[in-house]
């Protein structure tokens, strides 16, 4: 079991102890805690982990890195020979930007995202309530971790949607969707606010803080937000005039206009120069580097990886957890599953059977040259290569080398082609395979954490920053990490950074015009299906124009408000009209 200072195995329980709602409401809880309790800092911790069970449910298929991955260039779920993965068409749809608002991943991120930040302002209100109970620095800290998990809720429901219900206080009152500059606005005040009094993570307390919010985490995400302000909507003026919409405990709490937290943006460039200093933030705290290794961030131990900023915390053992479906989305992490050919459970005796679904669209893997790591490589060997790669082509093997066969007598031979969208064949595309693979069937579900942000994404941010016009006021101090990254994605090759530079000449030093080349291309091949792709598609306006993309409007940036959603909207007793309207194009 890994020592994560009992974090994970609150949150896992605490998943099971409420479920998601349907607009703003959520189940009362009550106030799971006493006076005496919150003078211990771990009863603290154990109320405030509660707030972390629904990001379980985010990586799912089902769910927001499903929809993320299908809609983007690094990947896609062909309908099978033989029906598999058709489901009417639905993960077709997202291949092909052709979704409506029935989709159930569409519900599934809503419904999660609010829950996971109604439970917050919940445990919010807990804290108000007994202040003078607690030390002044627990109280701070604590407030801090879930404003700040709040806000990463509120991110992945705004990177969805656009207009959402942003609220800082525990009601189940109604409001109209707030626009998205307004969303960005709050969300960069408040952590702009909380990134400074937030915990820092150092070698000694990693694992205690693995899967939490801490500083770095802070930073990162408001990298992230300056980073695509513009791809939100925001300009200079209207996130500077943004309306305040939150006064919690007659403004004590909540969050600011920009200029009371210092942050002033008069230009567009000011959004770029914010994600560099951001950038930097995390650079200076010396919590994190690069892993010289780079499929050590994806260990099925990884929680002591110094690359890893936030992660999902796993546990495979099914005694361990409780399951909990929601519309055919699980807590569990399930990538391997989703991706690996059926042959594979038979190869290495996994507990749960492969699924042979997800892949990758096959004009991504020509952004990567044979000898990176994070590609699928030269060897071809398959399963037998004697090399680690980050995806997976070639035969599936056996244990003496022979070519195991599939159902209809051909070998299992994996390849980049797809036959058609709608009759793949079942073994086109290239599988992912940069998370460690269990071949003993220890685990019914996967026990590598999983990765949401890394210290390579600051990096990468902060060269694009620079390069989209952003003032770095401590030029130069990301070399070393730059350079890191270079050797390790060549780490096969007599002189790794030499072959990095010939092979890819323009990764760090050119805004992309098209998919395949400049920093764009290599944050795809460095961050492959960690929800980082298609907003950098958005970001790039390259989102409309990748492979198989039949719907081309860019009302399609944004998905669209799930139907049940609207259907249970409250009515406006002035206009007679729900609260809450549909997004553009749909």
């Amino acid at each position: 079991m890994k020592n994560i200072y009992k974090f994970a195995i609150l949150v896992a329980a605490a998943a099971l102890s409420f479920s998601s709602c349907d607009l703003l409401e959520e189940e009362n809880f009550g106030k799971p805690t006493t006076d005496a309790m919150l003078q211990n800092e771990e009863n603290v911790v154990s109320l405030v982990g509660q707030a972390y069970a629904d990001l379980r449910f985010m990586h799912d298929h089902w769910g927001y890195w499903g929809v993320n991955t299908l809609t983007a260039d690094e990947g896609l779920c062909p309908i099978r020979k033989g029906g598999d993965w058709n489901d009417g068409g639905y993960w077709k749809y997202l291949n092909t930007h052709e979704w409506n608002a029935y989709g159930e991943a569409f519900k599934n991120i809503w419904n999660c995202t609010v829950a996971g930040s109604v439970l917050c302002n919940n445990l919010l209100e807990t804290l108000y309530m007994n202040e003078e109970n607690m030390t002044k620095e627990m109280y701070g800290m604590f407030v801090g971790e879930l404003e700040v998990l709040r806000s990463y809720y509120y991110y992945l429901l705004f990177d969805s949607f656009g207009r959402i219900p942003y609220m800082e206080d525990y009601s189940d009152r109604n409001e109209a969707l707030l626009d998205p500059h307004v969303v960005w606005a709050h969300l960069v005040s408040t952590l702009e606010r909380n990134a400074p009094n937030m915990a820092v993570v150092t070698d000694a307390n990693r694992t205690q803080y693995a899967g939490r919010c801490t500083q770095g985490f802070a930073w990162t995400l408001l990298a992230r937000l300056y980073l695509n302000a513009e791809s939100f909507g925001c300009t200079p003026e209207n996130v500077m005039a943004a309306e305040r919409t939150c006064d919690v405990h007659n403004g004590k709490k909540g969050s600011k206009p920009l200029e009371e937290v210092g942050i002033k943006i008069t230009s567009t460039q000011d959004f770029y120069t914010n994600a560099i200093r951001c950038a930097n933030k995390v650079i200076e705290l010396n919590s994190y580097t690069i892993e010289p290794k780079y499929f050590d961030n994806f260990l099925i131990d990884n929680a002591g990886s110094r690359e890893n900023i936030f992660t999902i915390v796993e546990d495979g053992l099914t005694a361990t957890y409780p399951e909990r479906d929601q519309y055919s989305c699980k807590n569990k992490l399930r990538i391997e599953f989703l991706s690996l050919h059926y042959g594979f459970q038979k190869r290495y005796n996994m507990q749960l059977d492969c699924w042979n679904g997800f892949c990758a669209r096959p004009d991504f893997m020509t952004i990567f040259n044979d000898h990176d790591v994070r590609g699928a490589g030269y060897e071809g060997t398959g399963t037998m290569d004697t090399k680690q790669w980050g995806w997976f082509l070639g035969p599936l093997c056996d244990e003496k080398g022979n070519v195991m066969l599939d159902t209809d007598n051909e070998p299992i031979n994996i390849h980049v082609e797809i036959e058609s969208l709608d009759q793949s064949d079942r073994r086109d595309g290239a599988r992912m395979y940069k998370y460690e693979l269990d071949k003993e069937g220890k685990y019914k579900y996967m026990e590598n954490d999983f990765v949401l942000f890394r210290y390579s994404d600051v990096i990468l941010m902060k060269k694009e920053a620079i390069l989209r016009g952003g003032i770095d006021d401590q030029a130069g101090i990301e070399d070393d990490a730059v350079n890191s990254i270079k050797k390790r994605s060549f780490a096969y090759s007599a002189d790794p950074v030499a072959a990095f530079d010939a092979a890819y000449p323009d990764a760090f030093t050119k805004l992309s015009t098209g998919l395949t080349d400049g920093i764009l291309a290599e944050r795809g091949r460095e961050l492959s299906w960690e929800n980082a792709r298609r907003r950098d598609l958005i970001r790039f306006g390259q989102f409309e124009k990748i492979q198989y993309v039949k719907q081309t409007s860019e009302t399609r940036r944004w998905f669209p408000i799930p139907y049940s959603v609207l259907q249970k909207a409250v009515v406006d007793p002035e206009t007679g009209k729900k609260l809450w309207t549909q997004n553009p194009g749909y």
